[in-house]
């Protein structure tokens, strides 16, 4: 667990801002899920996961029930479409912090944000093709452009079944060459053994039956629409036949983001598919879904690694200098608040050296004075600080009408910008 401070902190509130506005250009709305679930809604994205079998965090309640700090979104959201049986399409994005109990490095840990959406109720590969280009667009919004899209069809529930039982055979068969940890695997889901990245299980994994020898026809014809909807969005994309991802209810598409700014054993910065099943493992009614999850610090680890999204620069629009008592800048402060201007002051007093050495570092474009001159003629002193006003000589302007003052040099500033 770890403590997110300032920059770091506002950085991250803007960029769920730019999910938030893209999500919202495709009329997705906002939901959000709690963040405690029964221990079961978890359970039902597939027992053979680690994520339930071995990173969850669970507990008992005081009542004697089993609860669970959610380790990802998507559950939370379909539990929640059956539960409350909104109106399809159901088009939701969503924000917040999950949980897994698994070994930190960089790039991962045991508590991590995810931005992702949802759609229920529609079985349309044209919808496929819109979510993945909803999150690729997202990365283009926010300066990412060493992002590949790698994509993969699991086939229908048959198809994936028939597949599975075809890697346990193959790889039962090979035993020996396995790694110890792939033979763990092995045991639970025979698909997860191919996202192995142990040197010893490379030859076999890449030598591995393909899923394109099981796809239904439905299946295949399905994918093949989706692939003309990205080639004709010119969403560049890698067909990967490997590609399984790590939770048992996906099928059909499924696809993955990974940055090429970021080392190779932990590149990927987001992915989803359909999970066309989950609803009926939830107790509701047959519905298909897509969507997917991106992991913040991985996209802001990449968004270092290409010198792009910085944290936004801390500052204010005004700093208040009271050479008096202190009461001027605790009512201009407020006034100027309520005006929708941001504003700061020192507490404590201080000379004026002092002061002003508090406005400079507060970054803001003007300092308002306030000595006893000012007080007997119901003005402050305006001090342009930073910006395009800043070679401009400070001047005294009426104490009534200094929120008036200040935005119209904000405003003028913007237009100078511009």
């Amino acid at each position: 667990m770890r403590d997110v401070l300032a920059p770091e902190s506002a950085r991250r509130r803007l960029l769920v801002d730019r999910f938030a506005q893209v999500a919202s250009l495709a009329g997705y709305d906002e939901m959000t899920p709690p963040l405690v679930e029964d221990l079961d809604v978890f359970r039902r994205v597939g027992d053979a996961t680690d994520v339930v079998t071995k990173e969850m965090y669970d507990f008992v309640d005081r009542d004697g029930s089993r609860i669970a700090l959610r380790p990802e979104m998507t559950a939370g959201v379909v539990r929640a479409f059956v539960q409350h049986n909104p109106l399809v399409p159901w088009k939701v994005w969503y924000s917040g912090t999950n949980f897994r109990h698994e070994r930190p490095q960089k790039g991962r840990y045991r508590m991590f944000d995810q931005l992702g959406v949802e759609v229920l109720g529609v079985d349309d590969p044209d919808l496929d093709v819109e979510v993945i280009a909803l999150a690729a667009d997202f990365f283009g919004n926010v300066g990412l452009n060493d992002v590949t899209l790698l994509v993969n069809s699991l086939g229908e529930q048959g198809d994936r079944q028939a597949y599975t039982e075809a890697l346990r055979a193959y790889f039962e068969s090979n035993i020996d060459g396995l790694s110890e940890a792939s033979r763990e695997t092995l045991k639970r889901n025979p698909l997860r053994v191919l996202d192995s990245k142990r040197g010893e299980d490379r030859a076999l994994v890449a030598a591995a039956p393909n899923i394109d020898e099981f796809l239904s026809d439905a299946a295949r014809g399905h994918f093949d629409r989706v692939l003309a909807g990205l080639d004709s969005l010119d969403i560049a994309y890698e067909r990967t036949p490997r590609l399984v991802r790590g939770l048992d209810y996906y099928r059909r598409t499924t696809f993955e983001f990974t940055s090429g700014a970021l080392d190779s054993a932990q590149n990927a910065v987001g992915g989803g598919g359909r999970y066309d099943g989950l609803s009926e493992a939830m107790g509701g009614s047959p519905t298909d879904g897509i969507g997917f999850a991106l992991g913040v610090d991985r996209i802001l680890l990449a968004a270092d690694a290409e010198g792009a999204f910085p944290a936004p620069e801390s500052s204010v629009d005004t700093f208040v200098v009271d050479m008096v008592d202190g009461t001027h800048a605790l009512a201009i402060t407020h006034e100027l608040r309520r005006a929708g201007i941001s504003s700061e002051r020192r507490f404590g007093g201080g000379s004026v050296k002092a002061q002003m050495r508090s406005a400079d570092r507060s970054g803001a474009r003007f300092a308002l004075i306030v000595g006893e001159d000012e007080v007997a003629e119901g003005t402050v002193t305006l001090r342009p600080m930073r910006g395009i006003a800043s070679d401009g000589e400070q001047r005294r302007i009426p104490r009534h009408s200094i929120a008036g003052e200040i935005r119209g040099l904000m405003d003028s500033e913007h237009r100078g910008d511009q």
